[in-house]
This record gives C-alpha cells, sequence and structure tokens, in this order.
C-alpha cells in the first residue's frame, strides 16, 4: 500500500492518494486536480475511485472535476442523498482496490452524514492498518459538531458516541489521517502503513490521536 499526502496549506485541507498495484484512490480532493493526475502519472497507477467523507461546507471539492478527467466513480455517504452521480455508501459497505478492502463506518458527530473509511491490506494482514477519520477525530482534538446551530446538542452527543464506540475500538497502531492535521506538519511513510511525524515518533497513530486530547476523557454519560 502506497500513500500520499496532499496538503494545501492556505485551508489547512489534507487530501490523500493510496494506491495498490495499478489503482489508486483519491480521498476528500481539492478543488485543483491536476496535482492528483500528475502523482497518479509519476506512480505509474490509475485513478479508479473518489472517496468523500460528507458534504462541504468549508472548501469547495474537486469530485466532480476529477470523476469525468478519471473515469472514476464517487463515493459518498447514502444518507447525504447527493444528486449528482455517485456509489452510496453505509454502514459495513467495503470498497475494494487491488488488495485492500476499505470499511464503511458511519460515524454523525461533525455533521449527520459522516463516514470514516478503515482500511485494511490483505497483503500485510487482516486486521485494519489504518483510518481517514476526516473531521471526526485530528491529533489532539476532534471535529466540531455545531456547523448546525438547531442540532448542536444532538450532534455532539453521537460524535461522542461515533468516538467511544467505533473509533476507540480501532488498534491503536491504526495511523490516523484526518482531514486536518493539527500540527501541521507534513506526514511521511516510513515504509509501512502507519504515517508518522517528520520526527519519525507514531504521533498521528489513532492510539496517540485518541489519547492527546481531552474530549476522550469524559465520563460516558
Amino acid at each position: 500500500m502506497l500513500l500520499k499526502q496532499i496538503f494545501t496549506e492556505k485551508i489547512a485541507h489534507s487530501s490523500y492518494m493510496f494506491a495498490a498495484k495499478s489503482s489508486c484512490a483519491v480521498i476528500y480532493p481539492r478543488r485543483d486536480i491536476q496535482v492528483y493526475l500528475d502523482e497518479a502519472r509519476a506512480m505509474g497507477v490509475s485513478i479508479t475511485h473518489i472517496l468523500q467523507k460528507h458534504l462541504h461546507a468549508d472548501f469547495v471539492s474537486g469530485h466532480m472535476d476529477l470523476a469525468p478527467a478519471t473515469g472514476a466513480p464517487i463515493y459518498v455517504p447514502r444518507s447525504a442523498e447527493c444528486a449528482f452521480d455517485h456509489v452510496p455508501l453505509s454502514e459495513e459497505d467495503t470498497v475494494n482496490i487491488a488488495n485492500l478492502v476499505l470499511g464503511v463506518v458511519e460515524t454523525p458527530g461533525h455533521t449527520p452524514e459522516y463516514v470514516v473509511y478503515v482500511v485494511k491490506d490483505r497483503a500485510r494482514s487482516d486486521g485494519p492498518v489504518a483510518v481517514f477519520t476526516g473531521d471526526t477525530l485530528f491529533v489532539g482534538d476532534v471535529g466540531r459538531p455545531d456547523l448546525f446551530p438547531d442540532m448542536a446538542g444532538e450532534l455532539a452527543k453521537k460524535l461522542y458516541r461515533s468516538l467511544h464506540d467505533k473509533l476507540m475500538t480501532l488498534p491503536d497502531h491504526c495511523a490516523d489521517a484526518p482531514w486536518q492535521p493539527n500540527a501541521r506538519a507534513p506526514l511521511a511513510t516510513n515504509g509501512s502503513t502507519t504515517l508518522r511525524s517528520t520526527s519519525g515518533t507514531k504521533k498521528n497513530s489513532k492510539g496517540y490521536a485518541a489519547g492527546s486530547g481531552p474530549f476522550f476523557e469524559v465520563p460516558r454519560g
């Protein structure tokens, strides 16, 4: 599994490309899609999947441009009820990309329709190796539940459950690939699927991200 982060500094946006064999997926694409076309060409792969996590309100996504440029389908949460051509995803659905299996986990909280993608690399093991948490879990923080003011209390409760009942059950070694890494430091792979900070420490694992934020110390209720 080859994983590459594309970071857009002025809007603190991280998108990701991950490839296996000759196939490649782009997750959370930015508006300027040329970077993905160039990177795919350099890696010798074809973009075959485009994945979104929720409906965006804070930046213009590039999925509508990337799809016709590559012929790749767009995968979005079913509950988003999108009008454009897409593959709808719900809890426990899977997306297969060569030897990679992406499991869909519904994690409402930041928005009502939010999903994250848990990655298993069948060439390595049967267990999860990474999770694309988007705006649900950052390094030392969690997503805002107040984007819909009338639903803020309800979404805060759902976010808590999404974190504690779903993401916290994943192994601590899972690489956490958020949409906005708080440290603003570029991430790199060290030859494995575990994202590391440039200092070499495992500061982008799910265990580190979850263990460094006060939100996780709140008792269940």
